[in-house]
């Protein structure tokens, strides 16, 4: 409906006819009743469209999902009640006991852990690769059970840049689309459907919500990739659904098919909503996404180049440094700046880092990442300390990494609370 992405943070989803709410409204309903037997039938059998149980949809849920989708330039999307749940359904939801699929090193620990461990129980290989191999190397990783590809855009905690066009090649030349997590960059700095992915997730907890009160997460189609032709992949999709009745997903709902499934199979049996309220707040935070996400940026670029010339720092890394081994991809991927988080180490390991951390004034240390206040943590000792040293090198997470998540208090007082910290060890 609107053609530039800042228009779209604040207007779309959203349009209220004449004496509707201006804002959107917050339907804090489990259901919906209907006059006749036969019209909430209807629903049920996937024939008509509407609302019934909010654990499958919801207005509010809805509007806001139909936001994302235009800022990402998607066809069809839906909220979950978090980024893992997102991740989880978007691969599950085509990828079954018995089947394979690849998944770059270098992603969120319980991203990691999820893929890795849980649905391994479940029956599904996880491969994980170093994304920056060529491709004739990744080529090796695929399996003729191989469903899927997945990366992300920014990876969290060690903040490297996804090369799409190359593990959009690889996916494409086997019939497989490429799932991003499109978290850290957000549909402002960066639109994977774009360079090639072909499904996109979200952990709306964080740049979407941006004030770190909303736990959420969402999946969004391209529509772009066509499920019917590599039938025999996807039989999910392209059989019939008994539980629907025998509805061939592919052939109902076109290019719907893959957020419908997601929506009335999985949604269905493992419930994890979004609640409206939730979903209320996200949109609040999407209100402004465009405006905070250029603070994000310009304040990280001055804090790594801060960091860059202290001596008590051994490393930084942040793909708008010029020097930065990302930055070529960055530019490349990443025109409008990449994102508010910054990796780094001090000399003198972990404890020196840990008597930093602790020396902070009012940067926090937060199990949180990319919302408006500075926070940071030592992903060895917080988010990946599930994960084994072998698995923190196969990611590529050295021990000393510190994740900086710089906020958009002023420039000048962060660097001056890190400044004092430092002097501190």
């Amino acid at each position: 409906m609107h053609t530039e992405i800042e228009t779209k943070c604040v207007r779309d989803g959203w349009n209220p006819k004449s004496g509707e709410p201006r804002q959107l409204p917050i339907i804090q309903s489990t259901t919906f009743p209907y006059a006749t037997s036969d019209d909430m039938g209807k629903l049920f059998d996937l024939e008509a469209e509407g609302y019934f149980y909010t654990r499958l949809q919801n207005p509010t849920n809805d509007a806001v999902a139909a936001k994302i989708c235009a800022l990402e330039g998607g066809a069809a999307a839906m909220l979950t009640s978090s980024g893992q749940a997102a991740n989880f359904y978007a691969v599950f939801n085509i990828c079954e006991n018995g089947g394979h699929f690849i998944a770059s090193s270098s992603i969120y620990g319980g991203t990691y852990n999820l893929f890795g461990v849980t649905m391994k129980k479940m029956g599904i290989e996880c491969t994980f690769v170093d994304q920056t191999l060529p491709l004739e190397e990744l080529e090796k990783y695929i399996k003729p059970n191989t469903k899927c590809i997945f990366g992300e855009t920014i990876t969290n905690p060690t903040v490297n840049v996804l090369d799409f066009e190359k593990f959009a090649a690889l996916a494409h030349s086997h019939g497989l689309p490429l799932i991003v997590d499109n978290t850290f960059a957000t549909p402002i700095n960066c639109r994977p459907f774009e360079y090639g992915a072909d499904i996109v997730t979200h952990s709306t907890t964080k740049y979407m919500d941006g004030h770190g009160v909303s736990v959420g997460g969402c999946i969004v189609d391209s529509g772009n990739f066509d499920f019917a032709a590599h039938a025999d992949k996807f039989p999910g999709l392209t059989t019939p659904d008994d539980s629907y009745h025998g509805i061939t997903y592919t052939e109902k709902f076109g290019k719907g098919a893959y957020i419908t499934k997601a929506t009335a199979q999985l949604m269905r049996d493992f419930g994890s909503i979004q609640s409206p309220q939730n979903a209320f707040y996200i949109n609040l935070g999407l209100e402004s996404l465009h405006i905070r996400m250029q603070r994000h940026c310009e304040n990280a670029l001055a804090v790594a180049r801060y960091l860059k010339e202290n001596e008590k720092v051994a490393w930084v890394h942040y793909p708008d440094l010029e020097d930065d081994e990302n930055h070529v991809l960055a530019q490349k991927y990443l025109k409008n700046g990449s994102c508010g988080v910054l990796a780094f180490a001090l000399k003198g390991g972990r404890e020196k880092s840990i008597k930093f951390m602790d020396s902070l004034h009012f940067a926090s240390i937060a199990t949180h990442v990319a919302d408006s206040k500075t926070c940071l943590l030592h992903p060895a000792s917080h988010t990946h300390r599930q994960l084994t040293e072998e698995q923190l090198a196969e990611a590529g997470i050295p021990a000393d990494l510190i994740r900086l998540s710089v906020g958009i208090e002023n420039a000048k007082d962060i660097i001056a609370d890190i400044e004092q910290a430092l002097n501190n060890i």
